[in-house]
């Protein structure tokens, strides 16, 4: 389904002109050998162009569209008119020189197969080149001498003609097209193709995957066998999973696209998640973007999102966004030379965004001035299951992956993802928004008998609820609200040394900080005194005269929000008067 889909996407971007062909791909490129008719190398080239990365500036490889690359393992295989300085110039600092004279040779004999039958100055060109060049003798060309450390470093190479590149030639471009397509000579048997069902010779090794954080920087494999354990009935290699050359084109050239376009893609713990439409317009990557990220709070895109939601066209960037379009989200993760899918969801889009809507409002509750969106972003609700004074700030990626999955997905969020929380309010006796959010969202999407009252899992603080645990926690906040005034400036309160046994063991707490408050009201002036007992009464009136030996992990949920809205209504007021 996933190949399939990725197929589907390069064929509309193929209409619209954004991808190459087949037999063709983006390379980075950094020098440029320009070549006389009788092959003698007249200059080089820098090809490098500045880019700002964070705040430096820096040289960086230019990208072309040239002849798709082979996939090395450590066999030698050279590529076509474009290369590292082993296989072009047959000279490198690897300390290996037989190897080196094999890439030579191996570069030769490719390109006189495909050249030799071309009859332009450009390909007469290169043929001579290889024919006259002296890898032994390379560091004497005065050419060369300029360059000659940063071309063994390793960089690409490409050859270029008169007024242009070699690459560029239209008998020369027909002349790779023909071999890319023409039907392998070793052996390689014809099988149905799982993606395109056509019959045909099967790619046995895939083109790769780059752009995904953490995995080889050369490219790594979606598709791969490489242990007698992941085949069966005797099949070696991508025949465990016959490909066309075709679709497997097609497939790692739409995903290379997607993962080239920073602007779309976004990391969720270790995955890397990027996201289309099938018509592949660009205009529903960059609603999904903005609605999913805190672009959402804009008015337009709200009112947007709630159109879509209902099954309305709307107008964005000049291109209707149609609510039923088929839209596909896939969350790869780096694993060593392979990418492992960590989820690939399909819906229409409007579907997808009717799910965020839905998350979005389990995750609204009261929040401090300071912040400035209505509802904590993933990332911020990521942040809130982590230790952030600790080295490692990064979440679980499992976490990470199981919320993304059960927010478009509109499914219970994952029982870890409690879990994580509640182990944060325990260490550190703090409930702040996006764990209080987490929280409502999370019994919300839960049955009804994890936490009967449901009254207690609102925005705000509510003040007729009768939960016992909810007005537990609120009767914990006020006890700390007490302490606090009677003692300003005061470095540790209550909740440092009684927050967990509290929400835990009420009758074995409560009436030790009753206790304790009721010395702590002599200190307060008198209209101070009469406003907290109002408070402690109303309460206390709710709670009567027992309080529960034990309160489970959802009644401690309960206990957690009482007492971050009854917080938050204090300081809420404050900032009123």
């Amino acid at each position: 389904m996933i190949l399939q889909a990725l197929s589907s996407y390069y064929e509309a971007l193929q209409r619209q002109e954004r991808v190459v062909g087949p037999g063709w791909g983006p390379v980075k490129v950094s020098f440029a050998l320009c070549i006389q008719e009788d092959g003698i190398l007249e200059q080089v080239l820098p090809l490098q162009m500045e880019q700002t990365r964070g705040k430096k500036t820096v040289l960086a490889p230019q990208i072309l569209s040239l002849p798709a690359p082979v996939k090395r393992t450590v066999g030698v295989a050279a590529n076509f008119l474009c290369d590292n300085s082993s296989y072009i110039l047959g000279v490198d600092q690897k300390g290996k020189p037989q190897r080196t004279t094999e890439c030579f040779a191996a570069c030769k004999a490719l390109h006189e197969e495909l050249l030799s039958g071309v009859d332009t100055p450009a390909a007469r060109a290169v043929l001579s080149f290889f024919r006259v060049w002296q890898p032994e003798r390379g560091r004497e060309y005065p050419a060369l001498a300029e360059h000659w450390e940063e071309i063994l470093s390793g960089g690409n190479l490409l050859f270029r003609y008169g007024n242009g590149y070699v690459h560029e030639v239209p008998e020369i471009r027909r002349a790779w097209e023909r071999h890319y397509n023409s039907a392998p000579a070793d052996g390689t048997p014809e099988m149905a193709c799982l993606v395109t069902g056509e019959k045909g010779p099967v790619e046995t090794v895939h083109p790769a995957i780059k752009g995904v954080p953490g995995a080889q920087s050369s490219g790594a494999a979606l598709v791969s066998f490489n242990a007698p354990a992941f085949c069966s009935y005797g099949k070696e290699q991508n025949l465990n999973a016959p490909t066309s050359k075709a679709a497997a084109f097609a497939y790692t050239t739409a995903l290379n696209h997607l993962l080239a376009d920073r602007a779309h893609t976004f990391l969720v713990g270790d995955a890397t998640v990027v996201f289309w439409a099938q018509s592949g317009e660009t205009a529903y990557q960059d609603f999904f973007g903005g609605a999913f990220g805190d672009v959402y709070e804009e008015k337009d895109l709200e009112g947007m999102v709630k159109e879509l939601c209902l099954g309305h066209e709307v107008k964005f960037d000049e291109t209707m966004l149609d609510p039923n379009m088929e839209f596909y989200i896939l969350g790869l993760s780096p694993n060593a030379a392979r990418l492992s899918v960590r989820f690939f969801l399909r819906n229409t889009f409007g579907g997808f965004l009717t799910h965020i809507q839905a998350h979005r409002e389990r995750m609204r509750i009261v929040r401090p001035a300071y912040e400035k969106f209505e509802v904590p972003s993933l990332r911020v609700l990521l942040d809130a299951t982590v230790n952030l004074k600790s080295r490692d700030k990064q979440a679980s990626p499992e976490i990470a992956g199981e919320l993304l999955r059960a927010i478009l997905n509109d499914t219970p969020y994952p029982a870890t993802l409690l879990n994580s929380v509640v182990l944060r309010i325990r260490a550190e006796h703090i409930v702040t928004w996006p764990r209080a959010a987490i929280l409502k969202a999370y019994y919300l999407k839960k049955p009804h008998y994890e936490i009967p009252e449901k009254e207690v899992l609102t925005v705000s603080l509510n003040e007729a609820s009768t939960s016992t645990p909810y007005n537990l926690g609120r009767l914990f906040s006020v006890l700390e609200a007490i302490q606090q005034s009677a003692n300003p400036g005061i470095n540790a309160t209550i909740k440092d040394k009684y927050f967990n046994s509290a929400s835990a063991t009420p009758a074995v707490v409560f009436p030790v900080l009753i206790n304790l408050a009721q010395k702590h009201l002599k200190k307060l002036t008198e209209g101070q005194r009469i406003y907290f007992e109002k408070q402690l009464q109303a309460i206390l009136n709710v709670l009567g005269e027992d309080f529960p030996n034990r309160l489970n992990l959802p009644q401690q949920g309960a206990f957690q929000l009482g007492y971050y809205h009854q917080t938050q209504a204090r300081y809420q007021k404050k900032e009123e008067n």
